[in-house]
């Protein structure tokens, strides 16, 4: 095949599921390439709206997650690939158009994120002190559009959710912010936050039991290791009856969960035993509860601000059913944080699944679909990730998604090549001047280690592996070689 005639992807999304798609795309065309009749050549262009690549490995993950770095990493590698181009700060839907891409790529793969909370929909919920989760970890995480202040005047703060966000939201407002900036790479502005950070009382409300929650173990490590801070549980929910027992042990990951849990409850006895003490011994000035079988009802207020939070107590059946007892309690709070999910971003001229909340694709297997409701194809259009199944499964899940859709592409691809509808436009150079000649400056690869050198560089200045740049226009500046 010559260069002329090698394919050419468009990826819409550097996160984690368009580059590891990206990598596994390569992989599988130059084992089945040949065979398809397809070639083993292709240059896979890769779109980010944002300055610098890696989406929910950056923005998406709290700072103090260890595994971040590694993620990080073999993400660069991939990109580090004269295949892979890079184009951050291009936004799909305004810099380039769906029309733009089909005319220039043979297909066009969606792996766009979520930036957007699922909706609260209790009573008190746009209450003045109600905060969704992604706005804060915006924050926290130094997204280059989110807000640089965040209120933490709060003493007691309530945060609603079972799953990973809802831990990561609360170990940050209980994170001391000395030892955040000693381990991550949080920019000046969070610390300065945190370190205003008022908040001595958390409670952790989780709707369903122990053995329903879907929290990582590596999530429940974290929290065990928090400066200053006392762990409170309830021994009632640790009551799991045979059945439940016997159904949380036939899944490895939630038997570990559930293990770890356990766990938990006797270091919250011992910190209890102790007088009130942290993980290492020390007196806690900060106590986190954590409620199972708790499900919130109404956000209570006066004068239009959040001071109280009204809890039903819940019980679960071994089948994960909740079942409501009519049982209430109030608890006094000032600020409430709901992490009850994300909501996959719609994407221009694609329908999207508002039931799924992800874009419409054919029984999951990620091609493009006219509408959510009919299985009739748009050809040379995929979806993978969060954008073909919604906002469920980890980082990880994105691997065994890309086989999928890249199986399903290279098929589709080999079909359309025998009738000729491969893109009209084969010059590998097109797109760059299509985006000069409307005034867009891509970030490639190049600039993106230049960004990520200075990163570095600032954070050694205060002993540390690195520090985020937050502003868009000084990310520009550095990945471009602007001069102040």
């Amino acid at each position: 095949m010559t260069q002329d005639s090698e394919l050419r992807i468009a990826v819409i999304g550097a996160g984690p599921a368009g580059v590891y798609s990206s990598d596994i795309f390569l992989r599988q065309l130059a084992k089945l390439g040949d065979e398809l009749g397809l070639g083993t050549n292709a240059r896979i262009d890769l779109f980010e709206k944002l300055p610098v690549p890696f989406g929910l490995v950056r923005y998406g993950v709290a700072p103090d997650h260890p595994s971040i770095k590694f993620i990080a990493s073999a993400l660069e590698k991939t990109l580090d690939n004269p295949n892979i181009h890079l184009y951050c700060d291009v936004e799909f839907g305004k810099d380039v158009t769906l029309e733009d891409l089909l005319e220039r790529y043979d297909a066009v793969l969606f792996a766009t994120g979520a930036i957007k909370d699922k909706p609260l929909r209790i009573p008190g919920a746009d209450l003045e002190g109600v905060y969704g989760a992604a706005k804060f970890v915006e924050w926290y995480d130094g997204y280059p559009t989110g807000v640089r202040e965040w209120p933490l005047e709060a003493e007691e703060v309530a945060v609603i959710g079972g799953g990973n966000v809802a831990m990561d939201v609360a170990r940050e407002l209980m994170r001391n912010a000395d030892d955040l900036k000693a381990r991550t790479d949080i920019p000046d502005n969070v610390y300065e936050g945190i370190a205003q950070n008022k908040a001595k009382v958390l409670h952790l409300f989780i709707r369903r039991g122990v053995a329903q929650a879907k929290f990582s173990v590596q999530e429940l490590r974290e929290m065990e290791k928090l400066p200053g801070v006392q762990l409170i549980i309830d021994e009632d929910d640790f009551e799991l009856d045979d059945d439940t027992i016997e159904e949380a042990g036939k899944d490895k990951l939630t038997r570990q969960m559930v293990e770890e849990l356990f766990a938990i409850r006797e270091m919250a006895e011992d910190m209890e035993d102790d007088g009130d003490v942290d993980f290492e011994g020390n007196p806690a000035d900060r106590k986190y509860y954590v409620h199972f079988n708790s499900a919130p009802t109404e956000i209570l207020g006066e004068d239009g601000k959040v001071v109280g939070i009204r809890v039903e107590r819940t019980v679960t059946g071994a089948d994960g059913v909740m079942h409501r007892t009519g049982e209430f309690t109030d608890y006094p709070v000032q600020a409430v944080y709901h992490a009850i999910g994300y909501q996959p971003e719609s994407v221009p001229g694609i329908a999207y699944d508002e039931r799924g909340a992800h874009l419409a694709n054919a029984n999951g297997d990620g091609r493009i679909t006219v509408d959510h409701e009919t299985p009739d194809v748009r050809e040379r259009l995929y979806a993978t990730g969060w954008a073909k199944r919604g906002p469920v499964g980890l980082i990880g899940s994105t691997k065994s998604d890309a086989l999928l859709i890249v199986t399903n592409m290279l098929e589709d691809l080999s079909a359309a090549k025998e009738h000729a509808q491969l893109a009209a436009d084969r010059d590998p150079e097109s797109i760059d001047r299509l985006l000069a000649e409307r005034g867009i400056k891509p970030i490639d690869f190049a600039g993106w280690k230049r960004i990520d050198a200075y990163e570095r560089a600032e954070g050694a200045k205060e002993g540390r592996e690195h520090k985020k740049v937050i502003d868009p226009e000084q990310f520009r500046k550095l990945a471009h070689d602007i001069a102040d």
